[in-house]
């Protein structure tokens, strides 16, 4: 049983190979806005180092977001296609979440942070509770000042945009704020592939027509300037 794991969502992507839960093979690479051109032939190496086809697949698992437009967009749509033409389950898993998740096992609220422009941030809130996994703020758009309003007890803090708002978060809540390094603060498809995996052995699968990017916000539009 293979789970092909995709995520693409930042300009930090991954990709993920598991076997009967064991991670096969395991990528994460700076890709900027390279996701199209980059992410099959990355699922290709991997593949080939480990000897497996396409066709070996039992599910497909991808990070739905919220990120960047373009970069969720590749994913879930490679994913989509894989889904289909290999005629297995398909899980979309928040990225948020995934990013949370690899710090579970410290048993503090953990909140994932990414930077959403305009001056606001994406962000969640999420706990381990013995052997649960809980999710104890739904993701949503706000200020690092107005997160910092709400902590209010030490909080691990993870994502690419908390080594520039480090600085903020210490001293608005000093002791509290945990910032994990930034080797262990990058974001591992592995953790993502292990909740969808989850799901998969639970029967929860997503719909592949309604499987739809996490924007939290729509995109800019400008009127057209007039003749």
């Amino acid at each position: 049983m293979i789970q092909i794991t995709i995520d693409t969502s930042t300009d930090t992507a991954g990709l993920a190979l598991l076997q009967d839960g064991e991670v096969l093979a395991e990528l994460t690479w700076r890709c900027g806005q390279n996701h199209s051109t980059q992410l099959l032939p990355n699922l290709s190496h991997l593949l080939n180092q480990t000897k497996l086809s396409l066709q070996s697949a039992s599910c497909i698992i991808v990070a739905k977001g919220p990120g960047s437009y373009n970069g969720l967009r590749v994913g879930i749509s490679t994913a989509k296609g894989l889904a289909f033409s290999l005629g297995v389950p398909l899980i979309g898993v928040g990225t948020l979440e995934a990013e949370a998740y690899q710090h579970a096992e410290r048993g503090l609220p953990v909140c994932p942070v990414f930077n959403a422009g305009r001056g606001e941030i994406a962000t969640a809130t999420y706990q381990r509770k013995g052997s649960k996994w809980c999710q104890l703020a739904a993701e949503h758009l706000t200020t690092v000042d107005a997160l910092c309003s709400q902590i209010a007890s030490k909080t691990i803090f993870c994502g690419e945009f908390v080594s520039f708002i480090a600085p903020q978060l210490k001293k608005q809540l000093k002791q509290k704020a945990v910032i994990p390094s930034p080797a262990a603060g990058l974001r591992r498809a592995g953790f993502l592939a292990e909740l969808g995996l989850n799901r998969f052995q639970a029967g929860d699968y997503d719909d592949p027509a309604i499987l739809q990017p996490l924007y939290l916000r729509g995109p800019a539009i400008t009127q057209a300037k007039r003749r």
